[in-house]
């Protein structure tokens, strides 16, 4: 198996890829278990992000690295938060005051419309010229009302209507099937078929 770093301490991203990834043979080792600290993410583009995190953890491990920036984006605020979801509402990354803060922000809106974006980023090495690149949208709308016990996140405010569910009431496998991380690691995986030094 062949060791890959995440480049992420975020407890709900690292099930989500080990589930992801546990068919392709990679061992994913969370930054955080080899002592790496968060990277900067000084960026106005996920892409750009995802990047710098990623060659980050290689530069720091050693090691080929995976990362993704993703969040959310509400169509009525212009996209926002955006790449400032995880701390939309302060640093710490709490998920009740970023939801709480959306719900907010959206109140006398008629327009819940809104999508999740997953840029994915892999590179061979921290000077990688050809970093792998993905970047894909899951949409929905988001509701008031939270529902669901899985997920993390804003999964409980976001409401799939041809599901009548939210992301927070869908299993784990349901979600991976379809939701914007599961879908750019399927792009991604396309994309290493053809990339020997990653196989």
């Amino acid at each position: 198996m062949q060791k890959l770093v995440l480049a992420s301490n975020n407890a709900g991203k690292v099930r989500e890829f080990q589930e992801l990834l546990a068919p392709f043979h990679f061992q994913i080792i969370p930054q955080g278990d080899l002592g790496i600290p968060a990277a900067e993410e000084p960026h106005h583009t996920f892409v750009e992000n995802a990047l710098a995190k990623a060659r980050h953890a290689s530069a720091a491990s050693g090691l080929p690295a995976l990362a993704d920036d993703s969040g959310i984006c509400a169509h009525a605020l212009d996209g926002a938060p955006g790449v400032y979801s995880a701390r939309y509402a302060g640093v710490d990354g709490d998920n009740a005051a970023n939801n709480h803060k959306l719900i907010t922000a959206l109140q006398g809106n008629t327009d819940r419309g809104a999508h999740y974006v997953c840029a994915l980023v892999m590179v061979n090495s921290a000077n990688d010229p050809e970093p792998l690149i993905v970047q894909t949208r899951w949409h929905g709308q988001i509701t008031d009302d939270a529902k669901g016990t899985y997920g993390f996140g804003y999964d409980p405010h976001f409401f799939l209507p041809e599901l009548g569910k939210t992301a927070a009431e869908l299993e784990p496998s349901e979600k991976n099937r379809i939701s914007h991380r599961g879908q750019a690691l399927r792009e991604l995986i396309k994309q290493l078929q053809n990339r020997a030094e990653y196989c």
